[in-house]
């Protein structure tokens, strides 16, 4: 079984052979760790980024990138986490709407088969999951950042941040504890033998 473990150390001062990202398939980026990672794992993003831009990722899916040698425990070695993967787990279609459901059910799934891979035929032991971008849809829904600097946004920004469909504002949010938190222990617990970090917001106790 696997052992899942809520923290709220920073995520990238956290060793873990696999970072699992929650992302959009709009390649926008607004969450400040997730545009820190652009930074230090070059090779990430720009894998993520082309796939947006050329339509391949859909949601609900987990996009693997297997980091390139000569990036891997480089970039990130000031922070301690010198992943040899990252999975950007793709749950909404744009930053400003609220993950679905069956999107991260569907995400998980396809993260559950890539991690079965991984510890067969790599030794994949330890993981950590950025869970706030699952809590919080958009940085405007979270009471922890008030700010965000403009220039971490992606290139792609300027056409796809207008305002959502109002069929998408007034989807449901998943709450932590209620939805959230479950699904990720019935997805990911019965994995063997893996450790997954689950780093949480500072301001949400498990």
């Amino acid at each position: 079984m696997a052992t899942l473990q809520f923290t709220e150390t920073p995520i990238l001062q956290h060793p873990a052979q696999i970072l699992i990202l929650p992302v959009n398939n709009a390649g926008i980026i607004l969450d400040p760790v997730i545009a820190r990672c652009k930074t230090l794992y070059p090779d990430n993003y720009q894998r993520y980024r082309k796939a947006c831009m050329d339509g391949q990722l859909q949601v609900g899916s987990s996009f693997l990138v297997k980091r390139q040698r000569d990036h891997a425990g480089l970039s990130a070695s000031s922070n301690g986490n010198r992943p040899n993967h990252i999975a950007n787990l793709v749950v909404c279609d744009h930053p400003y709407h609220p993950t679905r459901r069956a999107w991260l059910n569907s995400a998980l799934d396809a993260l559950k088969a890539q991690l079965f891979e991984l510890m067969r035929y790599e030794g994949i032991h330890s993981a950590a999951l950025l869970a706030r971008p699952l809590i919080y849809p958009s940085l405007n829904k979270d009471p922890s950042i008030s700010t965000f600097d403009s220039s971490q946004l992606s290139p792609l920004s300027s056409t796809q941040l207008s305002t959502p469909p109002s069929a998408e504002l007034n989807a449901p949010v998943l709450e932590w504890h209620k939805d959230i938190m479950p699904l990720l222990e019935q997805k990911l617990s019965d994995l063997p033998k893996l450790r997954i970090d689950i780093h949480l917001p500072k301001n949400l106790t498990t």
